[in-house]
């Protein structure tokens, strides 16, 4: 059977099922194709599970700490199952939510394996679509345009493949039955930490071995200090500058060794498993992409800005472009190669000022470009920093840990870069990231009145800070 439509999209995750609803909402026809769930990895085996893991780990933190609050309590266990239970609930919630608005938008979805074709009889361009069905028969799905966000998977190691019980990937990790007595996590970026921050919280020995001279490559150094700082003090073991040699790797009666290797040292680690965290790799593979003039580069589809690649009818969204693997990322990109296909006004956003969160315990986020990376291409700059310990709101939380960081053009005085750890500041970055869109400088976004007493406060202090002129300190 051939479907014809004016926009397919092969891949059901984040950024392709945003795409699907923008291309309905302009009136055109779409069919969207997933081989698993409607909702990709961010909702099944990403963002929405591991949130909902890292906030239970975060209550029962607070629940040990209750006495500083005055609030006595005992006998307060993790009762794994359910905290399980509890991420599968959020999960299927959003899950149907998502299958909701498909129904809504009337986008037809075909649950099954898609792969591009190449010019044939039923069109002679490539592009269309062969779609192996669950129940094995085919569909043939001809667009218009097509959108390829196939999204991406755990990346793993040579002599380290994930067998689910000793090595795992994210992937296995959220589907633990109960939490191991320790772990090696070996990659210290943000899935790293964020699995580090959730198991020492629930009670599991952690150390991580990270590449790199600091945790979070990535991120504004101050930063990554602080993080490495406060995990340390909660207990978590942090080896940066370090590797691990997989060829050491053993497993037996309940436990693994690996050696770590920091410069003409070597020191055996020893723990119940270990936890291979080291990027991801696009899902390129097995769609067809040779029948096209679709190009990989590096391992990721190769696009222009407006997301198109080699054939101008077809474009690539999300991870599978590479870039900044995030689901908010892939959503804005899916809707900007939508609105480019229909003729409609496009919004680029440059990667760097689209903000990125780590939900670690204290979180940190950031917009912009660190001050190293200022000043590495050439820019004058100046900083102001403020610390969470000097907002009453971050006291009254309980959580006066970490600071508030704004770079500035010295010449121009614009905004060039914000970055936070601290409470809750994956929820403030969206007031950093607005300023930059708008081409605010620090003193204007300083003289907007933040309510007292807020966490935001901090926003607003670290600004006036750039010059000299914050009030609480």
């Amino acid at each position: 059977m051939t479907i014809s439509c004016d926009v397919a999209v092969l891949g059901g995750g984040t950024g392709g099922y945003v795409a699907a609803i923008r291309a309905a909402q302009l009136g055109k026809q779409v069919v969207i194709i997933e081989s698993d769930k409607l909702g990709g990895t961010c909702l099944h085996r990403g963002c929405i599970p591991s949130k909902s893991l890292l906030r239970s780990a975060e209550v029962y933190a607070d629940i040990r700490e209750s006495e500083s609050y005055g609030i006595e309590t005992t006998g307060a266990t993790v009762v794994f199952s359910k905290v399980q239970n509890r991420k599968s609930a959020i999960v299927d919630q959003l899950h149907q939510g998502v299958q909701y608005l498909m129904r809504k938008n009337k986008i037809q979805v075909l649950q099954g394996k898609g792969r591009v074709t190449g010019p044939s009889i039923f069109s002679p361009k490539s592009g269309a679509v062969a779609v192996e069905l669950a129940d094995g028969e085919m569909e043939t799905v001809v667009p218009t345009n097509l959108i390829i966000a196939t999204g991406s998977r755990p990346r793993t190691l040579p002599g380290l493949e994930p067998d689910g019980r000793y090595i795992l990937t994210s992937d296995e990790a959220l589907g633990m039955d109960e939490l191991p007595e320790s772990i090696i996590i070996v990659g210290g970026g943000v899935i790293g930490v964020e699995w580090a921050s959730m198991l020492n919280d629930f009670g599991v020995q952690v150390t991580i071995v990270e590449a790199a001279q600091q945790l979070l490559p990535a991120e504004d150094e101050d930063v990554a200090r602080e993080l490495q700082k406060l995990l340390a003090k909660r207990g978590v073991k942090v080896h940066t500058g370090s590797t691990v040699k997989t060829d050491t790797y053993q497993a037996a009666d309940g436990r693994v060794s690996i050696d770590l290797q920091k410069g003409e040292q070597t020191e055996t680690l020893t723990a119940s498993c270990i936890l291979v965290s080291v990027g991801r790799q696009a899902n390129v593979e097995n769609i067809g992409l040779e029948n096209t003039d679709v190009r990989v580069e590096k391992g990721f589809i190769a696009v222009n800005k407006h997301l198109q690649t080699g054939e101008s009818h077809i474009y690539a969204i999300g991870d599978v472009i590479g870039g900044l693997q995030l689901a908010h990322a892939a959503s804005h990109e899916g809707i900007a190669a939508v609105n480019h296909l229909a003729g409609e006004a496009v919004h680029h956003v440059p990667s760097h000022m689209i903000p990125r969160c780590v939900y670690t315990r204290p979180e940190v986020a950031s917009v912009g470009l660190t001050e190293k990376e200022a000043r590495q291409k050439g820019m004058e700059v100046k900083v102001g920093k403020f610390p969470f310990q000097a907002i009453g709101k971050a006291l009254v939380h309980g959580s006066k840990d970490g600071f508030v960081k704004v770079v500035a053009d010295a010449k121009s005085n614009d905004i060039i870069g914000v970055q936070m750890i601290g409470t809750h500041v994956t929820d403030l970055i969206s007031e950093a990231a607005l300023a930059q869109v708008l081409d605010a400088t620090p003193w204007e976004v300083g003289q907007m009145v933040h309510p007292h007493p807020t966490l935001s406060e901090i926003v607003g202090e670290s600004m006036l800070a750039v010059d000299g002129l914050s009030i609480g300190m």
